[in-house]
């Protein structure tokens, strides 16, 4: 008669390491940014408790803080004015606009550090959308011609990766032929492939204020029911030129983040997002969970999923706790 021992491989903390199957490394996890304009501006988000919203001077400190931490991508969102707002995303066009000078400031100040910008309408928009309103209607091809010329302006600025969050259809393909184009064959797609109109983003529309101001975001962000739909949404991208695809939010669609990467061979990317973020700080404020388990736990969950990269706010927490 064979007995089975598997406690042998967990009983000591050399063992433990040895065997552990999931890893999680500083160049796995990419740091989201909130700029704002102004200057030394360091304000905490209410919701997102111990994350900020920066001036592009105190970003730069941040981005070499976070590049001397061993990570090395951040992703950029940009807060912008009320009276700059409208149905077209003129702001997010200007070549001197805040995102443009931000890509440019960090490639020069941190060279090193992998700059990915958001692609969407929603912060520039009057009507909080993440595209161009029409009557009550999020009008599709008119809003993928203005995310194409927002990527390619965040390409001329330097951005390596663009990363269209807008769930409009055809825009990954319109974005890489206008990249392509204007010659910018190098810059990369991280495509939001799979975002679900989720209750989970509260605090990152507090951020950036960018609620939508009528309706919700329904009749073009997943329905969190719909598995089959998120592997249809994926291999279009893919199809149509990204790079790397990502689900979002990651905790509540750990499955999704599994079919995924049994589906693609490009490399598989997951936002542990604002709600997820706020969820962890709140119980642990309350003495209900251990903050720091909390995080490690919720984290290798998302890699053990199949994760190769992972959007957090808790990034640098991550590279303290697992040096």
């Amino acid at each position: 008669m064979f007995i089975n021992r598997p406690r042998i491989l967990r009983a000591s903390p050399a063992i433990r390491s040895m065997v552990q199957e999931t890893s999680l490394l500083p160049q796995q996890l990419i740091v989201p940014l909130f700029i704002v304009e102004g200057e030394n501006l360091q304000e905490e988000i209410s919701s997102l408790p111990g994350y900020f919203r920066r001036s592009l001077d105190r970003t730069l400190d941040e981005a070499a803080v976070v590049y001397d931490l061993g990570i090395r991508s951040v992703l950029l969102f940009v807060k912008c004015p009320d009276e700059r707002k409208d149905n077209r995303g003129t702001e997010a066009l200007r070549a001197d606009g805040l995102m443009q000078r931000a890509i440019r400031a960090i490639r020069q100040q941190v060279p090193g550090l992998l700059v990915m910008t958001d692609v969407a309408l929603d912060p520039y928009s009057s009507y909080g959308h993440d595209g161009i309103v029409s009557g009550e209607e999020i009008v599709n091809d008119a809003t993928v011609d203005v995310l194409a010329r927002m990527a390619v302006s965040h390409a001329e600025a330097g951005a390596q990766f663009v990363a269209p969050s807008d769930m409009m259809d055809g825009r990954i393909g319109g974005i890489r032929r206008a990249l392509e184009k204007a010659g910018h064959h190098q810059t990369g797609i991280m495509s939001y492939s799979a975002k679900y109109a989720s209750c989970f983003y509260g605090p990152f529309r507090d951020a950036l204020d960018s609620a939508p101001g009528f309706g919700d975001k329904k009749t073009y962000q997943m329905d969190p029911a719909n598995r089959r739909e998120a592997i249809k949404e994926v291999l279009l991208d893919v199809e149509e030129g990204a790079d790397i695809v990502m689900i979002k939010p990651a905790l509540s669609y750990l499955d999704i983040i599994r079919e995924v990467r049994n589906e693609v061979t490009v490399p598989v990317s997951a936002y542990q997002v604002s709600g997820e973020y706020a969820m962890i700080k709140a119980a642990a404020q309350k003495g209900w969970v251990n903050e720091e388990q909390a995080i490690l736990e919720t984290t290798l969950s998302i890699r053990r999923a199949g994760a190769d990269l992972i959007a957090t706010y808790f990034a640098k927490e991550l590279v303290r706790l697992c040096r």
